[in-house]
């Protein structure tokens, strides 16, 4: 009986030994996925930043490009062109004076 009992001791210390390397395995691997979780939602909120401003860029040249093609319209407008004369460069047409006001 002693040869039985001290079978079963062995076998269930072997036991607890495996039990131990795969809980310590099972650790280590939650403790990896932890870790690589971590650094890529670090790096999606990065490329989410770069995004947000890259797009906030893009809307401002959209803007501007905008406000060019108004201004090239109105560029071709004789009237127009003549107000930015007489505004700007103080130029007047024939038989017109400039009246200055401070």
């Amino acid at each position: 009986m002693s040869k039985a009992a001290a079978k079963k001791s062995v076998s269930g210390s072997a036991a607890r030994r495996r039990y131990r390397i795969w809980m310590m395995f099972i650790v280590l691997f939650m403790g990896w996925a932890g870790y690589t979780l971590f650094g890529q939602m670090q790096q999606q909120k990065a490329t989410f930043e770069k995004l947000t401003t890259i797009e906030s860029g893009i809307e401002e040249t959209r803007s501007q490009t905008e406000a060019l093609k108004r201004e090239v319209e109105r560029l071709n407008d004789p009237e127009y062109i003549s107000q930015l004369a007489t505004k700007e460069q103080g130029m007047v047409k024939e038989g017109e004076q400039q009246i200055f006001s401070e």
